[in-house]
């Protein structure tokens, strides 16, 4: 489990960056212990969803296992969008974790940093409902400051105190990661002491889901909800969209330290590219991908052969699954074992990359692989150690975590046992 932070420094202690907290409310619990339980259990979170019936998909991964505006409490809970009260919640847990207190703490020196996608999407197809059925004063004076995407960011930071850089990346399905990689960069440069950062997305909304189907992302298992997400299966038809949010406490190891926090894992290097291939169809052959991870690698002075777990991106797309297992396959010829959370909590787009970055530090933690859902077997042409049926007792020492979204982003985060 957690050690003091100055241990494991991977890159040397100047440049150690600790994980001393983490917080998440996700389809498969609203809670870090939740959350583990159901992603080792392997089971999906996929089921019907009243508001989007009738359509094409009408299922999804919602994260309901909590009362959102009761979390968050307080007045202010009536102008936060959902991903916004995800986000909250997430990083309340997260700092809570580290043993932080934000009363005390010098705010001016804590960074937010919160990749997003797509935004208040639900406020805004609403107001524009009432303003065709009733005219502009039926349109909400809070829509703004509700549906713009850094709004999420900007209410961490109020509800945190958190005064320093506040920051909204926007890279699609990549987004949570890219966050987690700019924290490192702001802990590095000596612009904050502490940062929160992660992803959170909610749009479970008939438009959106319908978007994502209509340009053939999403699995149409309509008569098995629950088993359409299956990451590197050989009949995967398309990813289940999902919500949620994660986020992480990132600190200065040799920080951590001296005021008594504990490391939960070392985040060591951080890469990130593009394609310049395809508005959403990642490059084939992987090689945009591969800059990400090698970058990722060298930051931690690792070999690829001295990583033993891999947290795929995995999203049960044919062409983003097959493009990974190219990639995993070339790199890490000694096969490492692979998992992907997606098949437990569906595809949470700008929140993936942070829940994974979660799950990847319990890996670390628990030497505990957690098993790929509704996966039996891997297709002949896919050469990976999956993880499948149940979790895998293995001590893992260092674990890289993928992440690709529309547009061709890729980043590579890599953790290392604390």
């Amino acid at each position: 489990m957690s050690q003091s932070a100055d241990q494991g420094t991977g890159a040397g202690s100047g440049t150690a960056v600790a994980v001393t907290g983490v917080g998440l409310v996700t389809p498969a619990g609203a809670d870090e212990h939740s959350f583990w339980e159901g992603l080792c259990a392997g089971h999906s979170t996929a089921r019907r969803q009243p508001e989007l019936a009738g359509l094409p998909v009408d299922f999804a991964c919602a994260a309901d296992d909590i009362d959102l505006d009761a979390a968050v409490g307080g007045r202010s809970v009536w102008r936060m969008a959902r991903f916004v009260k995800l986000a909250v919640v997430a990083a309340r847990q997260a700092v809570a974790d580290a043993g932080l207190d934000p009363a005390v703490w010098d705010g001016g020196r804590v960074g937010v940093v919160l990749g997003v996608g797509v935004g208040g999407v639900s406020v805004l197809v609403d107001n524009a409902a009432r303003l065709a059925a009733s005219g502009p004063d039926a349109v909400s004076p809070l829509l703004v400051p509700m549906m713009i995407p850094n709004a999420a960011a900007g209410e961490v930071a109020i509800a945190l105190k958190a005064g320093g850089p506040s920051l909204a990346p926007a890279t699609a399905c990549a987004s949570g990661a890219t966050a987690v990689a700019v924290a490192r960069d702001l802990l590095l440069g000596g612009s904050c002491d502490v940062v929160v950062a992660g992803g959170s997305e909610s749009v479970l909304t008939p438009l959106v889901v319908t978007a994502f189907a209509r340009m053939g992302a999403l699995s149409t298992r309509t008569d098995d909800p629950a088993g359409a997400s299956r990451p590197f299966a050989a009949d995967r038809d398309g990813f289940v969209i999902g919500e949620g949010a994660a986020m992480l406490v990132l600190e200065r190891a040799e920080a951590a330290r001296a005021r008594g926090g504990r490391a939960r894992a070392l985040l060591t290097g951080a890469g990130s590219s593009t394609d310049a291939h395809h508005p959403t169809a990642p490059a084939p052959d992987g090689r945009g991908a591969e800059r990400a991870v090698r970058a990722a690698l060298d930051q931690s002075g690792w070999t690829a052969g001295e990583v033993d777990h891999i947290n795929a991106h995995g999203t049960s797309t044919p062409l983003n699954d097959a493009m990974e297992t190219t990639l995993i396959s070339r790199l890490f010829p000694h096969r490492p074992p692979v998992t992907a959370p997606k098949g437990v909590v569906g595809h949470t787009l700008a929140a993936a990359g942070a829940i994974e970055a979660v799950a990847t530090v319990l890996t670390l933690e628990r030497s505990l692989v957690p098993p790929i859902a509704n996966l039996d077997s891997l297709p002949d042409a896919f050469p990976l150690d999956c993880v499948v049926k149940e979790p895998r007792h293995q001590r893992v020492e260092r674990a890289v975590s993928h992440s690709f979204g529309f547009g061709g982003h890729n980043v590579a985060l890599a953790f290392q046992r604390a």
